[in-house]
């Protein structure tokens, strides 16, 4: 299946990084294809904060998540490209909340809580954020790389589940749920958790997410209330 270009890429010669003095080949790297990504000069062209932005836009455009929303929880929200498409993408009156343990810089029209959303007495102060039951509960959240897969996968999976319970917590009857997992998909357990609480799941990786990247995203709509324990 072929990737579906970036809205405004552009075709070009490759730019070249030259390794300088005291920068990692690591660093270099990086550089070079940051500056050869498509997404992050659409990025840039369309004003938002980061190529992740087009991540959401292709899940919504497939999936209808802010489609009738009006309430968003953008959990792990920095630098805030998430929130950017989901407050463009929402009707008038409806509202997002951004929560990232690290700061945020002021988004229009987004409620901005610096806080760590993992703590459980984050909780009240999420809610009182959102004025009532979320619509849709988004995780872009992701542990710094230990270049370890198993070690990744087990602290991905992790984030997801804590997400998974402040969803529970924090949705509205046939809300939705979005996190980041890593390829192979979400773990038997949680899975099974996520089928039990909503009426689909199902995975997904958006164009915008680099070829190379272990990365997909569990979508559930339709929720039904917090899951009981298997038994």
């Amino acid at each position: 299946m072929s990737r579906r270009a970036p809205p405004g890429s552009r075709r070009g010669a490759a730019v070249r990084v030259k390794t300088a003095r005291g920068r990692k080949p690591s660093s270099t790297r990086w550089l070079q294809r940051q500056l050869n990504d498509p997404y992050v000069r659409a990025a840039g062209d369309a004003g938002y904060r980061s190529r992740a932005a087009f991540k959401l836009i292709e899940l919504d455009e497939r999936f209808g998540l802010l489609k009738g929303a009006m309430r968003v929880l953008d959990l792990g929200a920095a630098p805030g490209g998430w929130s950017q498409v989901a407050r463009q993408r929402l009707a008038a009156g409806a509202s997002v909340t951004a929560v990232d343990i690290s700061p945020l810089q002021p988004l229009a029209g987004v409620r901005v809580l610096q806080l760590d959303a993992l703590d459980g007495a984050s909780l009240a102060a999420m809610r009182e954020a959102l004025g009532g039951a979320a619509d849709l509960v988004l995780s872009d959240m992701a542990a710094p790389s230990t270049g370890h897969a198993g070690t990744d996968h087990i602290r991905v999976m992790a984030l997801c589940e804590a997400a998974l319970d402040i969803g529970e917590a924090m949705l509205g009857e046939n809300g939705a749920f979005v996190a980041k997992v890593l390829k192979g998909g979400t773990e038997r357990q949680l899975l099974e958790r996520l089928k039990r609480g909503f009426a689909k799941v199902r995975h997904a990786k958006p164009p915008a997410s680099r070829a190379d990247s272990a990365e997909v995203y569990v979508v559930a709509q339709g929720f039904r209330g917090a899951a009981p324990g298997p038994g």
